[in-house]
Formats: structure tokens, sequence, C-alpha cells
């Protein structure tokens, strides 16, 4: 029995992968280009958001929560290195790329874009649309552990028992390292500097107030 089959049958925590073309078809492109650190992690992004989106009832599309999930870090892989471009729209632009070749409609589109383009900017995606709240929150629940107690210890372990997290804290960490330090630049205003600083020796980040004061603008 496959993974994704197992989901099916035990539904962590009560929540279902969509059972649907578009959702096997992210599972298999996300399965097939990332690792497992990746991949388990994006999974329970997709089962932490939808419970998170339970409990404060929302009503969510799960298709497009799914695909915000599963593609949210793909913008980290090695092709996407030398873009000059912020990890999450890198993610985001392949979401969209794979979401118009399925005929997806174009709000729902840029819902998913959104989701993937803001999941690492506090403060925000909370107050717009249900999937794009749920993409950040899930990903705040399974990296920051934000509102580790909404949910229970029983709803937790169902979920991790499907998709693990071996040193996870570590992993990540060096995951974002090696996908962005290519590109430190993209990092300016962000909680990716953070990253870098701590793991990129020499690394110097952005400041907001320099900038301002070393402009061309005389005044």
């Amino acid at each position: 029995m496959t993974e994704e089959q197992a989901t099916e049958e035990r539904a962590p925590a009560g929540v279902r992968v969509p059972d649907t073309r578009l959702a096997r078809e992210a599972t298999a492109l996300v399965r097939e280009a990332t690792d497992d650190l990746i991949y388990h992690h994006s999974r329970r992004v997709y089962f932490f958001g939808a419970l998170q989106g339970r409990r404060r009832g929302l009503s969510f599309d799960p298709e497009l929560l799914y695909v915000g999930a599963m593609f949210h870090d793909l913008g980290l892989l090695p092709r996407h290195r030398d873009s000059g471009r912020r990890f999450e729209v890198d993610g985001a632009e392949e979401a969209r790329a794979f979401l118009h070749a399925h005929g997806v409609p174009e709000d729902s589109v840029r819902r998913v874009w959104t989701a993937i383009a803001l999941h690492t900017t506090p403060g925000v995606p909370e107050f717009m649309e249900p999937e794009v709240a749920l993409v950040t929150a899930g990903v705040e629940y399974d990296v920051l552990g934000i509102g580790y107690g909404d949910l229970t210890d029983a709803q937790r372990a169902e979920v991790v028992a499907l998709h693990p997290r071996p040193g996870f804290k570590r992993r990540i960490l060096a995951a974002f390292t090696e996908g962005i330090a290519p590109k430190p630049a993209t990092t300016f205003g962000n909680v990716k500097a953070d990253v870098l600083e701590h793991f990129v020796p020499g690394f110097e980040r952005g400041d907001f107030v320099t900038t301002i004061e070393e402009s061309q603008w005389p005044e």
C-alpha cells in the first residue's frame, strides 16, 4: 500500500486528501521532484491547515488548499536558485503553471498563487481567503509551532504517524539555507534573512533604514 492510499484509508485526524485527478497529479509531481523532508512537510501542512480551518469554522476548497500546501516549498529546488526571485514566488509560479495546464479557473489559480507567495509573510494571510490563510496556518503550525495547543495530542500524533518528522528542525533549516543562500538579496525584509544570518558566514542582511538614507534622493 502506498502512502497516498494509506492516507485515504486512515484519514488522519479525520482529514482526507481530495480524491481528484488534480490532487493525485500534484502528489505525484511533488513526490518525484522533492525529497522525503519536503514531501512529508508539505503533506503535514495540508493536514494541519485543514484542521485549523475546521477549528476556525472556515469554508475552504480542500483541493486548492492541498495544491497550495504541496507546492509551497518547490521554490527551494535547485532549478530555482538562480532565478533572482524569492523562493515563495518561484513556488507560486510552479503552482500557477500546473493549475493552468489543468484548466483551473483563474480565480482559483490566484488563490493558490497568493497562498504560496505569502506563506512566510505573517500578519497578512489570516485576513485573506480561507485557502490563503490556511496554507500559512499549516506552515506556521508545522515549522514554528504557532497554535500548537489548538490541536489535540491525538490529532498531531495521527498526522505525524503518517508523515514523520525526524530531525525536522535541523533539516528544514538546512533546506532553507541551501535554497536561498545563492540569492541572498531576496531575503531583504523577510524572515529568511534570519536563516542566512545564522548559517551563512559573512552574510549581511539588508537594512530598511539604511536603504532609505542612502537612496539617490537628496531629501
